[in-house]
């Protein structure tokens, strides 16, 4: 059975830092693209991160740009996200995902693109 575990969200002021951290099981993490979602209250799923499966390549949507950085650690099967700088619009569930097919093409923000997802960690930011 494929997991996908977040964890590392929580409460924090406006220019705290947070790290998130993703832990999966039942697939071949080191040939998967994947990537971090957020959703907040009644808006729509969006990207903010995605890496290849070497690591090498990385994209960033514009509104976290500079502020976050994505990595993965193939031998633990985990994916971060270390969140600086933090606003409140950052505030949302933040969602781990997996693509289903090993490409070594370049990584895709679009959540159509994503198959494995985890249940989300709560990432709240206070004025």
């Amino acid at each position: 059975q494929v997991r996908v575990v977040e964890s590392g969200g929580g409460l924090v002021q406006a220019g705290g830092s947070l790290r998130l951290s993703c832990t999966t099981s039942g697939l071949s993490f080191a040939n998967l693209r994947m990537g971090w979602f957020r959703q907040a209250p009644g808006k729509e799923r969006e990207g903010v991160s995605c890496i290849s499966w070497s690591g090498h390549n990385t994209d960033y949507a514009d509104s976290v740009k500079g502020r976050f950085t994505i990595s993965r650690d193939n031998a633990k099967s985990t994916l971060y996200l270390q969140m600086n700088n933090l606003k409140p619009e950052d505030t949302a569930m933040y969602y781990c995902a997996a693509e289903s097919h090993v490409s070594f093409l370049t990584c895709s923000t679009s959540p159509s693109s994503y198959y494995y997802w985890g249940q989300g960690t709560q990432v709240t930011v206070a004025s």
